[in-house]
């Protein structure tokens, strides 16, 4: 790791031990919401202000009503979305897993070139042993300084992020806190409308001329639809509150893993890394006083090799000429056996001979045979033509 990367990563621990001893306020307890009638003065107050924001006879301001309340936190959750991409949402200790990769890698079985790839490195694509021994063993240092930089870009960005997100945590406690008021003047509105502004409205329907009792009871009619319209606004609010509720310990969290991360990113800079270094200049070291006792053992083994090789072939050399010279001319075996076949080759054709004089003779019978029988049915078919053969044992004696 060079001294520059070093430098950085010692003063990225102060920023660290920073955001560390940050304390984020703990909310109020879930539902705590408090009626205008309990509340202190200046919260009655603050109650009262968004009341005033409720036109019923403005549709919009039921609809809306809240709405201001989230704009700041929109505001500050769309400034960190903005210029991020897709890629960047992937676990930022890729880095420090492919550090780990690169040290690793230098496995003694991985070393050996004439190694074959495994099924799941030819799966995803790795390089063959050698290319990837090869470019592995001339650019590791280079590797590492590129990695280290890659895992400074990482803290520095995690550290943005912790900071945005102790910003993101305290407006989205604000806007919790802020529809806890949101909802007390909802229902003190509902309150206000069910006990007071209602009757009121059916009394003067009531006493309305008959002529008007048609445009008042329509006015009540619109006065309930918009209180309806009201309460469901008011229970919406509730349950956004509740997932706001949910959304401040997953911020939390969220955060907590981004500290954990930044230290161990920190400590893997200042004391990871060097060790590694210095443990993968040992294993070079090992690895080519390995390769040199490989070479001196080969050429031992060599030397023993031809020794034993140089006895071995004499030892057979001579045996083979030894034997070359007290052979024959012929082999006492081979004229054995070429006897056998002349005896067997006359016998084979004094055989065959006898075969063939049987086949003829019982093929003269065979045409002997058939030539009686070729004039057998001729004599018959010349009787028939005669008329001979029509009239026999058809007359009949006068």
């Amino acid at each position: 790791m060079s001294e520059d990367v070093r430098t950085k990563a010692e003063a990225a621990l102060a920023e660290v031990e920073e955001v560390n001893r940050v304390v984020l306020p703990e909310p109020k307890e879930a539902g705590a919401v408090v009626a205008m009638a309990e509340a202190d003065p200046a919260v009655g107050a603050e109650i009262r202000q968004r009341m005033d924001e409720i036109d019923m006879a403005d549709t919009n301001s039921i609809v809306s009503f809240g709405s201001a309340a989230q704009a700041e936190l929109q505001e500050i959750s769309q400034s960190m979305l903005q210029g991020v991409r897709n890629k960047d949402v992937g676990p930022a200790g890729d880095s420090l897993r492919g550090i780990v990769t690169t040290i690793r890698g230098f496995s003694v079985s991985e070393l050996d070139v004439r190694r074959e790839r495994s099924w799941w490195e030819k799966l995803i694509g790795r390089a063959a042993p050698f290319a990837k021994f090869t470019a592995r063993f001339e650019d590791v240092q280079s590797q590492i300084d590129k990695i280290t930089d890659d895992l400074l870009k990482h803290e520095h960005i995690l550290l943005k992020d912790i900071k945005s997100l102790d910003l993101l945590y305290e407006k989205t406690l604000q806007f919790y806190d802020e529809l806890a008021l949101y909802i007390a003047a909802g229902e003190e509105k509902l309150k206000e409308l069910d006990e007071t502004d209602i009757p009121a409205k059916e009394a003067e329907v009531n006493a309305a001329p008959e002529d008007d009792q048609v445009m008042k009871a329509q006015e009540l009619r619109d006065l309930r639809a918009a209180r309806d319209d009201l309460e469901r606004r008011v229970h919406d609010l509730k349950l956004t509150r509740q997932v706001t509720m949910q959304s401040l310990p997953s911020i939390r969290l969220v955060q907590e893993n981004d500290k954990s991360l930044v230290t161990k990113i920190n400590s893997t800079l200042v004391n990871t890394v060097p060790l590694w270094e210095t443990q993968l200049a040992q294993a070079v070291t090992i690895q080519r006083s390995a390769e040199a006792a490989a070479a001196v053992h080969e050429a031992n083994d060599l030397t023993n090799e031809l020794l034993t090789a140089n006895a071995k072939n004499l030892r057979d050399a001579n045996k083979t000429i030894r034997e070359e010279m007290e052979r024959g001319v012929f082999d006492i075996e081979a004229v054995k056996q070429a006897n056998a076949d002349l005896i067997g080759t006359i016998e084979e054709s004094l055989q065959i001979a006898d075969e063939g004089k049987a086949r003829r003779a019982k093929a003269e019978q065979d045409l002997q045979s058939m030539e009686k029988e070729l004039r057998d049915t001729l004599a018959a078919a010349k009787s028939r033509r005669d008329g001979v053969g029509e009239n026999t044992g058809g007359s009949v004696p006068a």
